[in-house]
């Protein structure tokens, strides 16, 4: 989001030509943001609750696990906190999460016995 705001006011203070440069400016913003990795061992409430799909609860629920003992992996993850399954995951890595410095796996670990 951060980056957004900064190419906003960029684009503000430029005074970009055509609605053409000011998409393209907002693309390259978006690809920026996309790309930024959240690691679940060190993310606040505010960081995981921006993720789509994460609500308060599942901060809470997160945090208090991590709290005890940080996540080794995504199977360590999805053991733990309930209501975290593989499509879960799947969306959050896909926002950039990684759970100690790893991403979601092309093969997905079964996580819950």
């Amino acid at each position: 989001m951060g980056t957004l705001v900064l190419v906003l006011t960029v684009v503000k203070r430029v005074r970009l030509a055509s609605w053409r440069e000011m998409a393209l400016a907002l693309l390259c913003a978006l690809a920026m943001g996309a790309s930024h990795a959240l690691e679940i061992n060190q993310a606040s409430e505010a960081e995981l609750d921006s993720l789509r799909g994460m609500g308060p609860a599942l901060s809470r629920a997160i945090l208090a696990q991590r709290q005890a003992k940080a996540f080794s992996d995504w199977a360590d993850l999805m053991h733990r906190v309930k209501g975290i399954g593989a499509a879960n995951a799947q969306r959050f890595a896909a926002q950039g999460l990684t759970v100690n410095g790893q991403v979601w796996p092309a093969q997905p670990p079964s996580g819950k016995p």
